[in-house]
Parts: structure tokens; sequence; C-alpha cells
């Protein structure tokens, strides 16, 4: 079963970088191909690549609703699946407390008490839909174990209504910083697609798109200072999020070039240690970038 959104790798290309996201060949191919195949797509790759962002860009060209499920430790079936509205039930028990118990539990086990959340939406959509299961690697190891069963044939077992399979396919991403490791079960679920930091020109690219009235020489001034801080043993590289607000920053400072003094003032924003500001503030050379 394929979600049908895109015709070729090319239209992949285009259509995103209508929305703003400008895709590598590679990224552009697997989305074609997890569409087409009708596969879940696992992303990884640092924080701040666009990950999640090209789950939202394909919400947007497919105008696709976008359901997310937010991963962090201690998600559990009732944040992810569904849960009973239990407030309600006991309310249903209580205004029928003259019938049996049969016809009670018959009552309160029925779609009117079922609250759905993210994976059970999704299924349950017959609008064109985008899962996002965003960093999947903050779960618990047992959260996999919902997912199979999710990814397997996109459907759900709701033991007091019977299993519910999806009527249209949700075209579904999941991102990874790859903080632990993902079990192989899940990964053969999925395409897999890494997404690291752009080469310089697509990056330079990405920075005049969404900084335009940055010109071209200092656009690529800070993507090769970014670069050459991503060579240096950090605790947290420059990501391209933080590459496109160091860019914002400079235009709202109305610089004309990267000066000594401009860096040092507006490290910070592409920076979020101390340890890592004073070591790039040491070795950093803009004479040999």
């Amino acid at each position: 079963m394929t979600t049908g959104y895109f015709t070729s790798v090319d239209d992949v290309s285009a259509r995103l970088a209508e929305t703003g996201y400008l895709a590598s060949p590679a990224v552009a191919t697997t989305v074609f191909l997890a569409d087409r195949l009708g596969k879940p797509l696992l992303v990884e790759g640092p924080a701040g690549v666009g990950k999640t962002e090209l789950a939202k860009a394909v919400a947007a060209v497919a105008d696709a609703r976008l359901v997310r499920l937010q991963c962090y430790e201690g998600v559990d079936e009732a944040r992810a699946l569904y849960e009973w509205n239990h407030a309600k039930q006991l309310l249903r028990i209580t205004a029928g407390r003259d019938a049996s118990w049969d016809e009670t539990r018959t009552d309160i086990f029925s779609e009117e008490f079922l609250l759905s959340r993210p994976l059970l939406t999704a299924i349950r959509g017959e609008e064109p839909t985008v899962l996002l299961i965003d960093e999947t690697d903050k779960a618990d190891v047992e959260v996999e174990g919902l997912l199979l069963e999710v990814l397997s044939d996109f459907q759900i077992t709701v033991p007091e209504l019977g299993t519910i399979t999806a009527t249209r396919r949700p075209f579904t991403v999941l991102t990874s910083n790859a903080s632990r490791e993902l079990s192989e079960a899940l990964r053969r679920r999925c395409l897999f697609l890494h997404i690291g930091y752009p080469d310089e020109e697509l990056e330079r690219r990405i920075v005049r798109l969404k900084a335009p009235g940055l010109d071209e020489a200092l656009a690529a001034s800070v993507v090769r200072v970014v670069g050459a801080l991503r060579a240096m043993d950090l605790r947290k590289a420059p990501s391209v999020a933080e590459t496109v607000d160091w860019a914002r920053t400079l235009l709202a400072l109305g610089a004309n070039a990267l000066d000594e003094r401009v860096v040092r003032d507006s490290l910070g924003v592409i920076l979020k240690h101390q340890d890592d500001v004073l070591k790039a503030s040491a070795k950093l050379d803009l004479d040999a970038v």
C-alpha cells in the first residue's frame, strides 16, 4: 500500500524546495522510495540537521495532517496508543447502577470512551496523514514493542474492541539522534536514512534561502567558519539550524563581514557550552577559513 504523494525523485526535490526544505539527492531518493513502497522511514543524524523538519515538509507538500508522537523517557502505551476515559466511565457506571455488569462493561468499553493517542489517531485517519515518531531513541526499549505491530501491518489491537487496521496508510517518519541503539526488529520494518551535516554548497544554499538578506560572500564565510568549528573536538558541534540562526543574527547586527569582534560577540548563537566557546575563541583562525 503506497501513499502516492510523489511521482519521482525530482518531484520530491522540487516540491520540498517549495516549502523551504532543500533535500540532498540521498534524502529525496529515500523519501520517494518510502512513499512508493509504503514503508516507514527511519531518519538518524545529529540534532538540528532537519530530521523533524523533513516530516513537516512532507506533510506540507502532501497537504496532509501531521500527527506527532514526541518520545521521551517514560512514554508508555497510554501516551502513544490509546487510553480509556476513566472519569467518563465512572460517571457512566454511577448513572447506570441498576444495569447488570455485563451491560455496563459493554457500554463503557466502547468507542465513546476511547481516547486516541498519536499512533491510533494516525492509524484511524481517513485523510492523508504524516505520522512523526520523534526522537524514538529517547523512549524506553519497551516502547519499541508497541511500534512493531503498527509498523508491520499498520494496525493496532485494542483488546476490548478488536484489531483496528489503517484504511489509508500514513507516511511514517521515525527520527533518532542515536543516543541509544534501536532494535534490529524495528530497523527491519523501516527504510533507513542518515542525515549528516550538508556539504558546503548545500549549506550555503540553505543559508541563502533561510536568511535571504545575507549577501553571498558573507553566507559563504558563515558556512566555512561553521565547518571549521565542526572540525574541532567540541561538546556540541553547530547544527544546520544554528548556522541559519547565526546568519540571521549577522543580519540583525548589520554585519558586513565576519571579523574577530563579530564572531566573539555572537559565538553564543552557535555554541551552547562555555568550554566550547573558549576552545573556539582560542583555536579559530579566521584568516585560515
